[in-house]
């Protein structure tokens, strides 16, 4: 868990993927249109790392999202934060992107 805790805190934006899932490749897209430069982790080979994100909830699916260091969600959050307009204000805040 600590490692997921100092990876996160490095970058404004962090996202973990697994290299199979279109989703994470979707979510990185939608964050590069924002002007984004989020730092991505694979965790397809990482079992350590894919463990300690599971540990954040029962049920951790990828896309695993950290704006400012916080978790934000998967996929679902990510989505539902885009078009009720609060993501870009999240990415704003945290200084993922600039106006």
């Amino acid at each position: 868990m600590d490692r997921v805790n100092v990876l996160a805190s490095k970058s404004a934006l962090v996202i973990f993927t697994k290299s199979t899932c279109f989703m994470c490749h979707s979510i990185k897209a939608l964050f590069f249109d924002f002007g984004a430069s989020p730092a991505v982790y694979e965790v397809d080979s990482n079992v350590e790392l894919e463990c300690a994100l599971r540990r954040l909830g029962s049920n951790i699916a990828f896309p695993a999202v950290f704006v400012g260091s916080k978790y934000l969600g998967s996929t679902k959050e990510v989505i539902s934060q885009h078009i009720d307009g609060t993501l870009k204000q999240k990415l704003i805040e945290a200084k993922a992107i600039w106006l």
